[in-house]
């Protein structure tokens, strides 16, 4: 092996070890900037006009005020309302953060409702996985959960935050109080 080859394929290694788990994160992580439709079909006058009136600035200063009611202030009966407002729970972020407000409060039927819109509009919305596993837990369903730890590992690696919390609540005790 040449004296540049020993050289380069250790920064390559290096380089991959770094950039990877980079990658993971920035797709894995949470926003206050829903991503829009997961659909590809661009085609479609609904996407279109889906896609326009997330980027909306209007849209978007509801949505950022939603989420901070949601996160920081864990008022989910006015984040549900302030989501609904904008009549946009055909959008996977928006619909999410509704489920994930139902099942904060204990309506787990109304939280099915809205992850399962999210999950249509983006099958691979990995923060819906995360949270649907977890009211699939709440609701004693752990092979369920599990089935759902697999769909994220496989969209967003076993690193990404979605996947260790969702892990971390299925390394616990059935009957033990869950805490995220």
């Amino acid at each position: 092996m040449s004296k540049v080859a020993k050289l380069l394929v250790p920064a390559l290694v290096c380089m991959t070890l770094v950039a990877v788990p980079a990658i993971q994160s920035a797709y894995a992580n949470g926003s206050d900037t829903p991503s829009g439709s997961g659909s590809s079909d661009t085609t479609s006058t609904k996407k279109k006009k889906k896609s326009s009136s997330v980027s909306d600035p209007k849209f978007l200063a509801a949505y950022r005020t939603a989420y901070t009611t949601i996160y920081d202030r864990h008022d989910y009966a006015s984040a549900i309302d302030q989501l609904k407002t904008l009549k946009r729970d055909d959008v996977a972020d928006v619909a999410n953060l509704i489920g994930y407000s139902y099942r904060k409060l204990g309506d787990y039927k109304q939280s099915q409702t809205y992850y399962e819109l999210a999950l249509k509009d983006d099958p691979n919305h990995v923060r819906t996985w995360q949270y649907y596993g977890l009211w699939q837990l709440e609701q004693g369903n752990r092979e369920q959960a599990q089935y759902h730890l697999n769909k994220i590992a496989s969209l967003a690696g076993t690193g990404s935050d979605e996947y260790r919390s969702l892990a971390a609540a299925l390394d616990k005790p059935t009957g033990a109080t869950l805490v995220y």
